[in-house]
């Protein structure tokens, strides 16, 4: 029997998608947000594709502050975009 692979919606372009090929974005309790490559950080977690269009739009359509249940300023999210941008190439 074959093993399931979970699936996850990404805040930006609201496709569902198999886990493993999105990345999660973790706020710690500090307040601190980051790109979570392993999945397995404490925290409030949202998932997004792997690309930083989709991040765009889940900023813009207030996908991250839904998730996060607060306003995400922009600084963070282009500081998010930045390790976005490393891990695509």
């Amino acid at each position: 029997m074959a093993k399931q692979i979970p699936a996850r919606v990404c805040i930006g372009c609201g496709e569902k998608k198999e886990k493993n090929k999105l990345i999660r974005i973790v706020r710690s309790s500090e307040g601190v947000y980051e790109l979570d490559e392993s999945g397995k950080k404490n925290g409030r977690g949202a998932y997004i594709c792997k690309n930083a269009e989709c991040l765009n739009l889940a900023f813009k359509r207030k996908g991250l502050d839904r998730s996060f249940k607060e306003s995400v300023p922009e600084e963070t999210v282009l500081k998010l975009k930045g390790e976005l941008e490393n891990l695509e190439q």
